[in-house]
């Protein structure tokens, strides 16, 4: 089977089984892509199932404990706003667009999560400025390729209302466009984040978050008229994936506010405490990760933390490990649906129900994600279609970890070590 040289991957970011499963008539572009190719229906994600480590994944086919991005954000507990893992110098292991390089192919990627400062040929860095002394021109000119980035502002930037959605995902969609027919990438990496927007901040199957839906339907097919226009359209294999899919939530649980109260961390008045833990909680929003230092109260922390209203379940530091995630951690708490966690040191209550008028805060949501991937009607979904495809075909369930080598053979690439995941062979024609 010969291999074809372009492939395009989308992520629409927390697409969900139920996503294509329930709206796929209304979907036109999206409904075409599932039928004239193979649509794996339900993808079981990595824990945890946030956004940094699961595109990591996606683009490395390793759990979190073995690539190193085991959260969105770093620990950094004296800071309101921790920095993101934004740079690819954290990934501790190959990834699909380094393997693409090696072998001489053109590169391009529209805000994939912690590619900053890496060597894609045409890169638009998923980063925002996070210290009061610089601005988005600066970070950005940094973390990816200068010219280019120049050139698209200088093109597209109008487009762009800061980081806000829907604009954000049009500007990116749009340069993505433009990069297609003239640069014609041999693999380009797309991140659309607008439904994913609107889930946090007005629910999950909230009319917000269908409206993003169909934009993001017509984004995909502004991509795919791209590469007819490049001349690349018989060439190329498309993948449309989710990296997770969201939970409604109603209620936070603070749990540094209750470590706060035995002495274990000192809060201070900004929600963040110093760095004298003893004992502190990382939010993952739907489960959140325990460290400790110096501290020999384990059986006393569990029990604690077991009485807390909305925690489904406590997971050893073993447990967390064999389930890829951090293996730093002591603990790996997990929340019930409709519940997540916050870092916050100083609450009145440990536990406290989220209001309406509370969105546009900081951590204040209606619909997260970062649970267990194994949670009831949490999975997400992957689309292939193409000329190596099969057409009008589905398979019932594959995971995460199996889409970087599927991705790879598409590409006609080899990871250099065994991964996690395995090639799904049955998406392949004969």
């Amino acid at each position: 089977m010969s291999t074809n040289q372009h492939l395009v991957i989308i992520s629409l970011d927390s697409l969900g089984f139920r996503d294509i499963n329930e709206h796929r008539s209304e979907l036109p572009t999206l409904n075409k892509l599932v039928n004239g190719g193979t649509w794996v229906k339900e993808v079981k994600g990595i824990y945890p199932t946030l956004t940094y480590p699961s595109h990591t994944t996606i683009i490395t086919g390793q759990y979190p404990n073995v690539h190193g991005i085991v959260n969105n954000t770093k620990i950094q507990t004296q800071r309101r706003s921790p920095d993101w893992f934004w740079y690819q110098k954290d990934v501790k292991v190959p990834t699909l667009y380094d393997l693409a390089r090696k072998q001489n192919l053109k590169t391009a990627a529209f805000l994939w999560p912690v590619t900053a400062g890496s060597k894609i040929n045409y890169n638009l860095a998923e980063i925002f400025p996070n210290r009061i002394w610089t601005n988005q021109v600066l970070v950005s000119l940094k973390a990816s390729s200068p010219l280019f980035i120049l050139e698209m502002n200088q093109k597209y930037g109008k487009l762009r209302n800061g980081i806000h959605q829907p604009q954000l995902d049009e500007f990116i969609t749009t340069c993505a466009v433009d990069t297609i027919k003239n640069k014609k990438p041999n693999l380009t990496l797309l991140h659309l984040v607008d439904m994913d927007s609107m889930r946090h901040r007005y629910g999950v199957r909230s009319d917000e978050a269908m409206e993003a839906l169909h934009r993001l339907d017509n984004h995909v097919a502004k991509v795919i008229a791209a590469t007819k226009a490049a001349g690349t359209f018989e060439d190329t294999n498309f993948v449309i994936l989710g990296d997770h899919y969201q939970i409604n939530v109603d209620k936070m649980i603070h749990l540094n506010t209750l470590f706060a109260k035995r002495g274990w961390v000192t809060p201070r008045p900004d929600q963040t405490f110093k760095n004298d833990w003893r004992v502190m909680a990382k939010t993952c929003d739907g489960c959140t990760y325990i460290y400790t230092r110096n501290f020999d109260q384990l059986e006393r922390l569990r029990d604690l933390l077991s009485g807390v209203e909305g925690i489904e379940r406590i997971y050893s530091q073993q447990e967390a490990i064999a389930r890829g995630a951090d293996p730093e951690c002591t603990l790996m708490v997990e929340a019930k649906a409709g519940y997540y966690f916050t870092d916050e040191s100083e609450r009145a209550q440990v536990v406290e129900k989220v209001m309406p008028e509370m969105m546009g805060d900081a951590d204040r949501y209606q619909g997260v994600h970062g649970y267990a991937p194994d949670k009831p009607g949490y999975k997400t979904t992957l689309i292939f279609n193409g000329p190596m495809v099969k057409e009008n075909q589905t398979i019932d369930q594959a995971n995460l970890v199996d889409e970087a080598p599927t991705f790879a053979k598409l590409l006609g690439l080899k990871f250099p070590e065994p991964l996690a995941g395995t090639v799904l062979e049955d998406v392949f024609r004969d």
